[in-house]
């Protein structure tokens, strides 16, 4: 049980140590990270796109 104990106190102590963002810092990584996922998204959709004409062309050749 003392192991058990000692693993928890351990692990609060390095929890203490973390420095954790502000709330201005979260919300501009969580902007960052929104834009940044519907950017590769659109991205992707256009690469999707271009390569399905590509390979449509080729198809009906």
């Amino acid at each position: 049980m003392d192991k058990i104990i000692n693993y928890f106190k351990s692990a609060w102590a390095e929890a203490k140590k973390v420095s954790w963002p502000t709330k201005k810092q979260t919300f501009n990584y969580s902007v960052l990270v929104i834009g940044l996922s519907v950017g590769f998204a659109f991205f992707f959709v256009a690469l999707d796109y271009v390569f399905n004409l590509g390979i449509e062309k080729i198809i009906t050749r």
